[in-house]
């Protein structure tokens, strides 16, 4: 059973999260629209949930409002002390056929960790830097990661870390690899023993 934040489908309407966000930092349609190289009236669409935007449609937006695909995602559900979500529940995708590119959040709402699953293409052109810890785990087949300055490859089973601000990206090396990512919301400050 889905909320009114949902469609049919099950896919989150990130729309008006985008529209709060823009509205907060200032910013007229037109302004978010030249900044993520989209037209202002599909950024219209999508913040009146008449339109969705692709994996890469997402990120451009979400750059030029200066957050994350994964926060847009997150602020379309309110946080829910349990949240079951299935297997074949919705994802935003992009590309077509057997190398089309799947984000599925694995969990939803404003919450203090994000987890997502991707398959099919990843952008391995794009750097990742987050304000917090994070995991990746491959779930399926086998990926290349690069960070600090380092090449791994990970195969069925096996995790990286990787620590706050650490710059790093990634890509799946055959067809039908499953990576999940989990770390800590950017949301949330974090510190350790030593006051970092």
């Amino acid at each position: 059973m889905g909320t009114s934040e949902e469609s049919a489908a099950g896919v989150p309407q990130v729309g008006p999260g985008i529209r709060r966000l823009r509205r907060a930092l200032d910013l007229t349609l037109a302004d978010v629209a030249a900044r993520a190289g989209v037209s202002a009236p599909f950024l219209s669409q999508v913040e009146n949930g008449r339109s969705r935007p692709s994996m890469g449609s997402l990120q451009r937006i979400a750059d030029a409002l200066d957050t994350t695909a994964v926060q847009l995602l997150a602020s379309a559900d309110p946080p829910k002390p349990v949240d079951v979500v299935r297997g074949g529940s919705a994802s935003v995708g992009e590309g077509e056929g057997d190398r089309e590119a799947r984000m599925r959040p694995l969990v939803r709402g404003h919450q203090r960790l994000h987890a997502l699953e991707f398959t099919g293409d990843h952008d391995w052109g794009r750097e990742y830097r987050h304000r917090n810890d994070e995991i990746l785990y491959v779930a399926d087949g086998s990926a290349e990661v690069e960070a600090d300055g380092s090449v791994y490859r990970l195969d069925r089973g096996d995790t990286l870390y990787c620590a706050a601000e650490l710059p790093h990206r990634w890509r799946p090396l055959e067809q039908g690899t499953r990576v999940l990512v989990v770390g800590i919301a950017d949301g949330v400050r974090v510190t350790d023993e030593r006051g970092r």
